[in-house]
């Protein structure tokens, strides 16, 4: 059986990502009836995860993997540059992450989904 990496979070986080998936915008809303449940070929998704300092959309522990949803002020520069910094982060603890718009997302669901399944078909070749 294979160990769990344990995966440091701020506490103070906790309250913060409660609020945000009780607040969750459309296109999260979308994705996440997509991903619960264990539908995506059985994996357990969490939305709103407090990893190190950050909160990640959605996380799968056992892909490793993040994903998150971009709304219209990640186009701020500032944004931009924060989303940089907290991606690398999450690669640094070894957590790939996936970065879709809401316009994809609402759009062109079939593709963002086959982009993760993508990225689940290459995890469990190399495992």
């Amino acid at each position: 059986m294979k160990r769990r990496k344990i995966i440091p979070y701020n506490p103070k986080l906790k309250e913060l990502a409660r609020d945000l998936r009780n607040n969750s915008t459309k296109a999260e809303i979308i994705l996440w009836l997509k991903l619960k449940s264990k539908q995506m070929y059985g994996y357990d998704f969490h939305r709103q995860k407090p990893i190190d300092n950050y909160i990640l959309d959605f996380f799968c522990q056992e892909l490793m993997l993040g994903i998150e949803v971009d709304g219209y002020s990640h186009g701020i520069v500032e944004v931009y540059d924060k989303d940089i910094v907290k991606e690398e982060k999450m690669n640094y603890l070894g957590i790939g992450i996936l970065r879709f718009t809401d316009d994809q997302k609402l759009r062109d669901m079939d593709n963002v989904l086959r982009a993760i399944e993508s990225y689940i078909q290459d995890y469990e070749e190399k495992s």
